[in-house]
C-alpha cells in the first residue's frame, strides 16, 4: 500500500474516533435512574390496560346475571360509564381527589379544572419519585374511577331509566368519588389517622356500593321479584358469559392490586399478587362450602361471586397481610357472599347481580380485616374510616337519587319493564330474532 493511501486511512480513523467521542460527550448518558423510570411506567400502563379490561368484565358478568330482554341496555351502560368516568375524572375528579392542599382540616381541598402536567422533567421522571408520569397516574386513578360507578349499574339494572342512571353516575363519581377518596389516597384527614386501603376495597368498592344500596331501597325490586311474601329466583340468561366475566375480572384484578403498589418493585408486586390470586381462590372455596351446605346443591353463581368477594376483601391490605391470612380472608368473605345474598333477599332488597353483598358488604369485611390480621394498621382507625365513608357516600347517593325521582324519575313504567328496556330504551335487540316488535 502506497503512502498516501496509509496516510488518508490514518486520518479517516482519527477523524472517526473524534467524531465518536464528540457523539458520547453530546449525549446524555442513560442512567440506572432513567431505566428504573421506564420499567416503573411500564408496569403501571400494564395496570391501566388490565384495570381497563375490568370495565368488559362487569359488563359480561352483569349481562349473564340478567335477562336477555335487558342486555343492550346493561351493555350501553357500561360502555358509557367508561366516557363519563374518564371525563369526569379530568374535568374535576382528579385535582378533587390530589388536591397537593387541603383548606379545611384535611377534608376538602381543589387543584383547579382540568389537568395541568408539570413541564419537562417534574411531569416525568421527577414525578412521584419517578415511579411514573403524570398521565399515566391519571390513567390509571381515571379507571378506579369508573369502576366506582360501574358498581351501581348492576345492582339497579332492569328497571331504572337509562337517563337517571346516566345522571346519577356524572354526580357521584365527579364529586363524591373523589372528595371522599381524597380523605385517604390524596393525603387527608383519614390518612393521618393512619388509615390504611391499599388498592380500595373501602375508598372504591364500598364507595360504589353504598351508591347501590340507595340506589336500590329508592327503585324497589323488580316485577315479581318478591310475590305474596316469596322470594322468586329471576335467574340471569347466561352463565357461560357470567363465567367469562368473573375471570375477565380476575385477570384485571392484577391490574387493580398489582399497580397499586405505585412502581415495578418486583418484590412487592409479586407478592401482592399472589395474596390477591390466593384471596380469590379461597373465596371460591369458601362460597362453595357454604352455597352446598345451605343451599344443598353447589351454585354456580354463588361461587363466581364469591371469587369476586374474595378479591374484594384482599384488596384493601394485599400489600399489608401474610399470605396465610389473605388465604382467611378469601375464604370468609367468600362465605359470608352467599349469606348476605339470602340475607339481602330475606329483607326484600333486590340486587340482581350482588354488587351489595360483593362490593360493600366484603369490601367493610377487607378493610376491617387489615385492622384485625396486620400488626400495623389498627382495628379501631380501619373501623372509623368505614364508618366515614359509609356515614358520608349513602346520604349523598340517597339524595341524588332521591332528587332525581322527584324530578324525572328514576324508574321505567311496568310495561317497559315488561317488555325489557332493550325495546323500551334502546328499540333494538340484542339477540335478533329473539323478541318481535312494531313501532306502534
Amino acid at each position: 500500500m502506497c503512502k498516501w493511501k496509509k496516510a488518508l486511512l490514518m486520518f479517516a480513523g482519527v477523524l472517526a474516533l473524534g467524531m465518536a467521542t464528540h457523539a458520547e460527550e453530546a449525549a446524555p448518558a442513560v442512567t440506572a435512574a432513567d431505566a428504573m423510570f421506564t420499567a416503573n411506567n411500564i408496569w403501571m400502563m400494564v395496570s391501566v390496560f388490565l384495570v381497563f379490561t375490568m370495565h368488559l368484565g362487569f359488563a359480561t358478568v352483569e349481562t349473564g346475571l340478567t335477562r336477555a330482554k335487558n342486555t343492550v341496555n346493561i351493555l350501553f351502560k357500561n360502555t358509557v360509564i367508561v366516557a363519563i368516568g374518564l371525563l369526569t375524572y379530568a374535568l374535576i375528579g382528579f385535582n378533587l381527589m390530589y388536591p397537593g392542599d387541603f383548606t379545611i382540616a384535611g377534608f376538602f381541598g381543589f387543584g383547579g379544572f382540568g389537568l395541568h402536567s408539570p413541564e419537562g422533567a417534574a411531569g416525568l421522571i421527577e414525578y412521584a419519585d419517578g415511579h411514573y408520569t403524570y398521565w399515566t397516574d391519571f390513567l390509571f386513578q381515571g379507571m378506579f374511577a369508573a369502576t366506582a360507578a360501574t358498581i351501581v349499574s348492576g345492582a339497579v339494572a332492569e328497571r331504572i331509566k337509562l337517563s337517571s342512571f346516566l345522571i346519577f353516575s356524572a354526580i357521584y363519581v365527579a364529586f363524591v368519588y373523589p372528595f371522599v377518596g381524597s380523605w385517604t389516597w390524596g393525603g387527608g384527614w383519614l390518612a393521618d389517622k393512619g388509615f390504611h386501603d391499599f388498592a380500595g376495597s373501602t375508598l372504591v368498592h364500598s364507595v360504589g356500593g353504598w351508591g347501590a344500596l340507595a340506589g336500590i331501597l329508592l327503585l324497589g325490586p323488580r316485577m315479581g321479584k318478591y310475590v305474596n311474601g316469596q322470594v322468586k329466583a329471576i335467574m340471569g340468561h347466561n352463565l357461560p358469559l357470567l363465567t367469562i366475566g368473573v375471570f375477565l375480572l380476575w385477570l384485571g384484578w392484577f391490574g387493580f392490586n398489582g399497580g397499586s403498589v405505585l412502581s415495578g418493585d418486583p418484590g412487592m408486586v409479586s407478592f401482592v399478587l399472589t395474596t390477591t390470586s390466593l384471596a380469590a381462590a379461597a373465596g371460591i372455596i369458601g362460597s362453595m362450602i357454604m352455597s352446598w351446605t345451605v343451599q344443598k346443591k353447589p351454585d354456580l353463581t354463588m361461587v363466581l361471586n364469591g371469587c369476586l368477594a374474595g378479591l374484594v376483601g384482599i384488596t384493601a391490605g394485599a400489600d399489608a397481610v401474610s399470605i396465610s391470612a389473605s388465604i382467611i380472608i378469601g375464604f370468609v368473605c367468600g362465605a359470608v357472599a352467599v349469606l348476605s345474598v339470602m340475607m339481602f333477599d330475606k329483607l326484600k332488597i333486590d340486587d340482581p347481580v350482588g354488587a351489595t353483598t360483593v362490593h360493600l358488604v366484603c369490601g367493610i369485611l377487607g378493610t376491617l380485616f387489615v385492622g384485625i390480621f396486620s400488626p400495623d394498621y389498627s382495628f379501631l382507625t380501619q373501623l372509623l374510616g368505614v364508618a366515614a365513608y359509609g356515614i358520608t357516600c349513602f346520604p349523598a347517593a340517597f339524595l341524588i337519587f332521591f332528587a332525581l325521582k322527584k324530578t324525572i324519575g328514576i324508574r321505567v313504567s311496568e310495561e317497559e319493564e315488561l317488555k325489557g328496556l332493550d325495546i323500551g330504551e334502546h328499540g333494538m335487540e340484542a339477540y335478533a330474532g329473539f323478541q318481535f316488535f312494531t313501532n306502534s
